[in-house]
């Protein structure tokens, strides 16, 4: 698996060909109890959980990955 880092822009482009992506909000509880704005659809999994939650993250699809 490649990891590479994607720009809002470049995921809005890609979106906009319509390429289906799976996001996971990574962000630890406080800053995301804190957070004005939720994606949604995003699956919510803690960094340190990831292995966890694997199961929940979809295969058939790039995944993004965003904390702040």
């Amino acid at each position: 698996m490649e990891v590479t880092r994607i720009t809002v822009d470049e995921v809005k482009e890609r979106m906009d060909r319509g390429e289906q992506f799976a996001f996971v909000d990574t962000r630890n509880p406080k800053a995301w109890g804190e957070a004005d704005t939720k994606l949604p659809g995003a699956i919510r999994v803690p960094a340190d959980e990831a292995e966890q939650h694997l199961a929940e993250i979809p295969r058939d699809r790039a995944v993004i990955t965003y904390c702040t």
